[in-house]
């Protein structure tokens, strides 16, 4: 990605997602760079982190966006993903079973 924000090394979270961008009047979609982090010294919080390559984007510029969340919303955020996994492996497992 040019214009790189975010650092991408052997400790990124997820470096190649799919991702869009969505306005009033656009929706541009890149592949992109998720990150979960917290800081090395006295972790007080945790951060997200998203950056979709700009090298595809047509409605924004270079940008990275981050969400600072308490341990407990980083919780909640971790249970909701956890939860919506299951359905999906669910609905695939399902899927699976129909084409046997």
């Amino acid at each position: 990605m040019p214009n790189r924000l975010l650092r991408v090394n052997a400790y990124t979270t997820l470096d190649l997602v799919d991702a869009a961008a969505r306005g009033h009047d656009f929706e541009d979609e890149a592949v992109g760079v998720l990150n979960v982090t917290s800081p090395r010294e006295n972790p007080d919080h945790v951060t997200l982190q998203l950056e979709l390559d700009n090298a595809h984007l047509e409605s924004l510029p270079a940008h990275a966006d981050e969400v600072t969340l308490s341990a407990a919303e980083a919780r909640t955020l971790a249970d909701a993903l956890r939860s919506h996994a299951e359905k999906v492996e669910a609905n695939a497992d399902e899927a699976a079973d129909s084409n046997e």
